[in-house]
C-alpha cells in the first residue's frame, strides 16, 4: 500500500496548496491512505472543526498534531469528539483527545497512526518511547501498518525513537521543525524514516512566519505578534510504499511541491 504524509500545514497558504495538490498526488502514486499534520493549519496555531471538514472533503484520512493543538482553547476542549484528528498522546492524563489511532483503507487494510511528542527543548511531558510500547501492545494482531508522527524539535530524539521502533513499526516521520531532512530511508528492521518531513506553507518566511516579524524579535527580544507569511508555498511530503501483509517498508520518497 502507498502512505502519503503531508507536513506541518501553516496556515491559509499551506490550505491552499494542499487543496491544489493532494488530488493530483493521489492519483500520480495510487495513494492508499492520507496523512496530514494540522497543527498549524488554523491561522498558523491550532485547529478549528472548519478546518478538519475542509480537510476530510479533500480526502485527508487522518490529522495529526503536536504541541500548537491547543492553541484554539474551544477546539481542544472537544477533541474527543474527532475520531480523525489526534494529538500527542504523552500529555497527562485526562486531557481531552488520543494519541492512538485504528482506521482502514478502501481495500480493507488496517491502518494504526500514532501520534507522539518529544522532550527535548519542549514540553516535560510522559516518556514517547514507553508510550510507544504500550500502544503497540494494544494493537489486535492483524493490524501490520503502523505509522508515527514523532512532533519533536531534537534530531537525536527523533533518530533514537526511530531506532527504537525499527522493525515494529511501518514508518516514523518528525513533524515540528518546519524544514526538510534530506535523510529519507528504510532502516534495517523495514521501518521508512525522515528525521523532518518539512511544512506546507510560505517558503518566504521564518518557518511559516512573516520574515519581517521574526526578524525584529530576533534582532529586538522584545514580544511580537507572529502573523502567517502567504508567499511562495511548499508543500513537503513523503511517500511510503509499504508492504501491508508484513507491515515493513519497501520505499520511501522525499515530494516537494511548489505552487504553480
Amino acid at each position: 500500500m502507498k502512505l502519503l504524509f503531508v507536513g506541518d500545514v501553516v496556515g491559509r497558504a499551506g490550505r491552499q496548496l494542499l487543496s491544489r495538490c493532494l488530488d493530483r498526488l493521489v492519483d500520480r502514486h495510487a495513494v492508499d491512505f492520507v496523512v496530514v499534520n494540522g497543527e498549524n493549519a488554523a491561522g498558523g496555531f491550532g485547529l478549528t472543526e472548519d478546518v478538519v471538514r475542509e480537510f476530510r472533503k479533500l480526502g485527508v484520512h487522518v490529522i495529526t498534531s503536536g504541541n500548537h493543538i491547543w492553541d484554539k482553547r474551544e477546539f481542544a476542549a472537544q477533541l474527543d469528539r474527532f475520531d480523525d484528528v489526534l494529538r500527542p498522546g504523552n500529555y497527562p492524563e485526562g486531557a481531552p483527545g488520543r494519541g492512538l489511532g485504528l482506521y482502514e483503507t478502501s481495500a480493507g487494510i488496517k491502518v494504526a497512526v500514532i501520534n507522539l511528542e518529544g522532550r527535548v527543548f519542549m514540553n516535560n511531558l510522559d516518556c514517547p518511547f514507553r508510550l510507544a510500547d504500550q500502544y503497540l501492545a494494544s494493537l489486535p494482531d492483524d493490524v501490520r501498518v503502523v505509522m508515527v508522527d514523532f512532533h519533536a524539535e531534537a534530531t537525536s530524539e527523533k533518530m533514537a525513537l526511530a531506532h527504537y521502533l525499527d522493525g515494529r513499526v511501518s514508518v516514523v516521520v518528525g513533524t515540528h521543525t518546519h524544514v526538510p531532512t534530506a535523510d529519507e530511508h528504510v532502516l534495517p528492521g523495514g521501518t521508512a524514516y525522515q528525521t523532518d518531513v518539512g511544512m506546507t506553507g510560505s517558503r518566504d518566511s521564518v518557518i511559516g512566519i512573516r520574515k519581517e516579524i521574526a526578524v525584529e524579535k530576533f534582532v529586538t527580544q522584545l514580544p511580537a505578534r507572529f502573523e502567517v507569511a502567504k508567499k511562495d508555498p511548499v508543500l513537503c511530503a513523503v511517500l511510503v510504499d509499504i508492504d501491508e501483509s508484513t507491515g515493513q517498508a519497501r520505499h520511501i520518497d522525499r515530494i516537494m511541491e511548489v505552487a504553480e
